[in-house]
């Protein structure tokens, strides 16, 4: 299990690294999260289900639930994802609601992937503010798309804290990622002191990140 999850990470951090490059501040704002990411974690996230709820023994009707409406979700069907329909799926939101162990977190958080690409931002916010998880990099996606609801939502304050916090959990693809996110975040504030800082913490910490380049023009 543990081994499968590694190699699941790697994966999903070599398509982010590629991804992350599509980096300019006006196509984030049209589109903050790729589809492509929300793909790959969408993946990641149906594996862990499967093999945790379905494969191995003692299912649990949280994951047989979730493992249903991640097939939806895996389809971009995000409204039947996120609300179910009468036909075989409850939906992550539902899933939400009623189970408060760690299926139902998975389920909050992918209720607030649906509800972004749905432009249901207060609502993603809500869902995602309910996911913790000690693993790292859907942690750190978790919280990063967070900080992106709040830009949609004009809470840029709120937005610079999650871009932050990602920033500081150490992760090699989303941690540089975020705080070039923060910076851009800082300067639309007009704060310019606070972006270079962002900028020299990407140019010193990540210095082999695709983002090194671009802060290392705006760094002191």
């Amino acid at each position: 299990m543990a081994k499968d999850t590694k190699k699941q990470d790697e994966q999903l951090e070599n398509v982010q690294e590629a991804l992350s490059t599509s980096g300019r501040w006006i196509e984030e704002n049209q589109n903050l999260i790729s589809w492509v990411v929300l793909g790959i974690l969408a993946v990641a996230l149906c594996v862990w289900l499967i093999k945790s709820y379905v494969i191995e023994p003692k299912v649990e009707q949280a994951g047989n639930e979730n493992a249903v409406a991640m097939t939806y979700f895996l389809q971009q069907n995000y409204e039947v994802a996120l609300n179910g329909n009468d036909d075989d799926c409850m939906g992550f939101a539902a899933i939400s609601d009623k189970y408060h162990n760690q299926p139902g977190k998975l389920a909050a958080y992918c209720a607030g992937i649906c509800n972004y690409q749905l432009g249901n931002y207060e609502e993603a916010i809500e869902y995602l503010q309910k996911y913790s998880s000690k693993e790292k990099t859907t942690a750190a996606a978790a919280k990063q798309l967070l900080g992106d609801a709040y830009v949609q939502t004009d809470q840029l304050d709120k937005a610079a804290k999650c871009f932050e916090e990602v920033g500081a959990m150490e992760h090699g693809i989303l941690s540089p990622m975020s705080l070039m996110k923060a910076a851009h975040v800082y300067q639309e504030q007009g704060n310019e002191a606070a972006a270079r800082k962002a900028y020299n913490t990407i140019k010193e910490k990540y210095p082999q990140s695709n983002e090194a380049q671009t802060a290392a023009i705006y760094a002191e």
